[in-house]
């Protein structure tokens, strides 16, 4: 596929149209630090084989999207305790995501985002409800939590040894890095090894990246404060989906946005982890696939 850009105001914003034109249009929003190349082709794939147009987008600070110069922002989980934003807001990464959609042509979409990604997502619904036509937010914090209110969801224990992963700036390196965090990511009784990540980290390497390196990046993204209104605003038709063995996320985080969000339904994958997996790819599918079916025309 072929990188296009666009831009919210100053940035440029690196996206792919995935295929499925004629289908119903679905917005691809990934997690904190990583690129769009994380969406695994399988689980595009299963979504395209479902009716959708499938398109993904970089967020702004990782990708091929542009990266915001700010000062040094610290450790991811002191950004997202700071009072103030280290960069930019949490409003802007919404934008971001809307002008995709311009560029695209999508008067509206179905958005289904993972880790951040379904925070932004929320987030999006929020601000451009307008644009939203289904939210499917997994494996994600509630936008109502706060920075305090974030950490009672988080497990401390994969967070802290993700943070003591050191591995070269290499090839190789990468490689490793990468199957340590999908091995922190993943279901605890999945077995992981270098085949479940490798085409992630190929493609990344194909367009000179390696996004899940940049540490104050990601604390750029998490640390975006936002003032633009609770859950509770939201009227797209919402799902909240978790990974039943999801070990970075506890399952209140998906029990607290279906409360607070009218009409939300909740849904847990049986044996998924934070990191979705090839046997995970078809009921994550189903879900959205479900979800969007469901949803008044």
């Amino acid at each position: 596929m072929t990188t296009r850009y666009t831009h919210n105001g100053e940035v440029p914003l690196a996206y792919e149209d995935l295929g499925g034109a004629g289908g119903e249009p679905l917005l691809l929003v990934m997690g904190l630090g990583t690129s769009r190349f994380w969406w695994p082709d399988g689980l595009v794939r299963e979504l395209l084989a479902r009716g959708f147009h499938v398109a993904a987008y970089d967020q702004r600070d990782a990708g091929e999207s542009g990266r915001v110069t700010a000062p040094p922002a610290g450790h991811p989980v002191a950004a997202l305790l700071r009072r103030t934003a280290p960069a930019y807001r949490a409003e802007d990464l919404t934008d971001d995501a809307v002008a995709v959609l311009d560029a695209l042509g999508w008067p509206q979409a179905h958005l289904f985002g993972h880790s951040l990604g379904g925070l932004v997502a929320q987030r999006t619904a929020i601000r451009h409800p307008d644009r939203v036509l289904t939210l499917t937010s997994s494996a994600a914090m509630p936008s109502d939590a706060g920075p305090l209110g974030a950490l009672r969801h988080v497990r401390p224990g994969p967070v802290l040894r993700m943070a003591r992963l050191h591995f070269p700036d290499t090839s190789e390196g990468n490689l490793a890095l990468a199957v340590e965090l999908a091995r922190i990511l993943a279901a605890p009784a999945r077995t992981v090894g270098p085949d479940d990540v490798r085409e992630f980290v190929e493609r990344e390497a194909a367009h000179d990246i390696a996004s899940f390196r940049d540490a104050q990046a990601q604390s750029r993204q998490i640390g975006a404060k936002w003032s633009g209104g609770p859950l509770a605003r939201i009227t797209a038709p919402t799902l909240a989906l978790h990974a039943a063995h999801d070990p970075l996320l506890r399952p209140s985080a998906a029990h607290a946005l279906a409360t607070a969000v009218p009409h939300a339904r909740l849904q847990v994958i049986p044996g998924a982890g934070h990191l979705i997996t090839h046997e995970h790819w078809s009921p994550y599918a189903d879900a959205v696939r479900t979800h969007a079916l469901a949803a008044p025309r």
